[in-house]
């Protein structure tokens, strides 16, 4: 797994912005930009703008408005990163939207946050996803996690490439989709931690996703498991 980069003033977190308000981007420059390893590098308006002016900028992380006048930006996101695979987008949006959600994960944004976001949770969420983690509100993940849960109808089509998982890696992606770390999953498996990360890597590799919690929403495709006692340690 890559080591977490550091940024320091010298060496500061490259950011780029997406919103369709002109008074939002500039509220969100000057927040931003305030903090000395923090540096706005560019913004845009529109997803066409963001398209041409991102890439070029070569930021670390996007914050981009979900909803824009032509298009979303989760279409950035997925296109950024397609073209950045190391860019962390931030999604940031007015609404609380299961959907929104669902489909800013699977294009691999790191977190999304309401814009009634406090500053200060804000610079900090920056500073998560530039740092290589997650930032995706706890509380709302984990209503989305139930609801596809409750009805599979809504989750995306079940990739092929469930089938090829082994059963130890169908275990740690159900273990996954319940929220555990890698110290608890290996807990209950009686396996090294370096052994799940080993079993993680692999297993995302073979989903074709980059995040734990695209894993985890494609968990929500798993058969029920087996009661213990009929499986083997």
């Amino acid at each position: 797994m890559a080591q977490a980069r550091t940024f320091t003033e010298q060496d500061p977190i490259r950011v780029f912005l997406l919103d369709d308000h002109e008074v939002v981007r500039r509220g969100l420059t000057d927040l931003l930009d305030a903090e000395p390893d923090i540096s706005v590098v560019g913004d845009a308006g529109t997803v066409e703008h963001a398209l041409v002016r991102g890439p070029a900028l070569r930021p670390d992380v996007a914050v981009l408005d979900v909803r824009l006048p032509d298009g979303d930006g989760i279409t950035v996101c997925r296109e950024l990163r397609d073209r950045m695979p190391e860019l962390a987008c931030l999604m940031l949006t007015s609404f609380d939207d299961e959907d929104a959600l669902l489909d800013a994960i699977m294009a691999g944004a790191s977190g999304y946050v309401l814009k009634q976001i406090k500053g200060s949770d804000l610079v900090s969420a920056v500073r998560t996803v530039a740092s290589g983690q997650s930032m995706l509100d706890p509380a709302t993940t984990a209503r989305l996690m139930r609801s596809l849960r409750a009805d599979p109808a809504d989750t995306p089509a079940v990739p092929d490439e469930l089938a090829g998982l082994s059963p130890r890696e169908r275990d740690i992606l159900a273990l996954i989709g319940d929220g555990l770390t890698n110290r608890e999953i290996g807990k209950k498996l009686y396996l090294s931690e370096k052994t799940v990360k080993n079993h993680i890597s692999r297993l995302l590799a073979k989903l074709g996703v980059q995040r734990r919690v695209q894993a985890a929403v494609l968990a929500s495709h798993l058969e029920p498991p087996e009661p213990e006692e009929r499986r083997g340690r």
